[in-house]
């Protein structure tokens, strides 16, 4: 629903929004969509959805290869077909198409059937991180909510799955953990924690357990300190 609401003012600048508030679902907007039509990040989560439930299980693999149906058919699209996609999740799949072709052809395996490949030997073989190192954006952020929906009896496994996700198509230290902090925070609201923990600028120390022993990137520990509550807010408190 959020991102219905959102998709008809998607990239415009925050003094537009202020100016504009959106207050119920229009259609057009910058995508010219139907009113309740979502974007690029309601399909990658409902992918990442789709997967957990297939396969019962967290299988990196099997993301991309949904990623993919939607970028090349539109796959869990609202429109039913790829209308937008960020440029790191775009190069990370081409990426995966051509680690898919090697790997058949060294593998003695028909192409077509890469995209069911359950072997649970092969799958491990499969390198799955087709992002380079540095490579942000928010594209693995948006579409995460599923994992610590699916694994929120299970913190840090919801954490680390979350952080992982992110990986598979943003390379970037600061990504990576920016979905372990968000997985985190969606864990701790299904478990009944209200906006004033999750807000808290010791939410983090409160549940360093779930993080294990790689501590989150600088920056985002800023983030997570309440640097977005600073004067000035939108334009520079969160950096």
């Amino acid at each position: 629903m959020g991102d219905a609401l959102g998709a008809y003012v998607e990239f415009r600048p925050n003094s537009y929004l202020v100016a504009n508030p959106v207050t119920d679902l229009v259609g057009g907007g910058t995508w010219d969509l139907q009113k309740g039509q979502f974007t690029d990040d309601t399909s990658m989560a409902l992918c990442l959805a789709n997967s957990l439930i297939a396969c019962r299980d967290f299988v990196p693999y099997d993301q991309l290869v949904r990623y993919k149906w939607w970028h090349r058919h539109g796959y869990m699209s609202s429109t039913g077909h790829c209308f937008d996609i960020g440029a790191a999740t775009r190069q990370s799949i081409q990426e995966f198409e051509k680690r898919q072709r090697k790997f058949a052809h060294d593998h003695d395996i028909l192409l077509d059937q890469m995209d069911s490949l359950s072997d649970r030997g092969l799958l491990q073989a499969f390198d799955v991180h087709c992002s380079k190192e540095g490579v942000a954006e928010n594209g693995a952020l948006m579409r995460l909510a599923p994992i610590p929906l699916f694994f929120y009896r299970h913190p840090k496994v919801a954490v680390d799955y979350s952080g992982i996700s992110g990986q598979i198509t943003h390379g970037d230290e600061k990504a990576y953990d920016a979905c372990r902090y968000y997985g985190a925070l969606i864990v701790a609201a299904i478990q009944g924690e209200d906006k004033t923990k999750l807000t808290s600028n010791t939410f983090y120390d409160e549940h360093q357990e779930w993080f294990g022993d790689k501590a989150l990137h600088p920056e985002i520990i800023t983030i997570a300190q309440g640097s977005y509550k600073k004067k000035g807010g939108y334009q520079d408190g969160i950096r």
